[in-house]
């Protein structure tokens, strides 16, 4: 039970930056966002052009769905791959903040420690 309170918290955490980075995107596609910006970069779309906090969204509401409703081990191993993929994604987006963009972004540091935070505590559910 404690785990999968954890597990929610960080991605109620998660939701909400995936949200706010929408959110930020969608403005920005309108051209409502001033200067420069992560998410005026290519690597804020990097999978079939839509917004990687998109993808934040639907994979935190999918990781509470898993934690706390599923019964069979299949869905904790693909929850578990899932993390592994965005911890991955997470790392792959930091090198970029810190050597390629140089841009500050909170929102996007959130995330990243959330998922690398889920990928080493999912397996513990299994």
């Amino acid at each position: 039970m404690l785990l999968r309170s954890i597990v929610s918290f960080l991605c109620a955490v998660g939701f909400y930056a995936s949200v706010f980075m929408l959110r930020k995107s969608i403005r920005a596609k309108h051209g409502e966002v001033k200067g420069p910006s992560v998410v005026k970069s290519p690597r804020a779309n990097l999978f079939a052009g839509l917004p990687n906090s998109l993808f934040g969204i639907l994979y935190y509401l999918g990781v509470v769905a898993v934690t706390w409703l599923a019964h069979a081990r299949i869905f904790f191993v693909l929850a578990e791959a899932a993390a592994l993929l965005a911890a991955a994604t997470s790392a792959y987006l930091a090198y970029s903040l810190l050597f390629v963009t140089k841009k500050e972004c909170p929102y996007c540091w959130t995330s990243h420690a959330v998922n690398w935070s889920l990928a080493l505590i999912l397996p513990w559910l299994v």
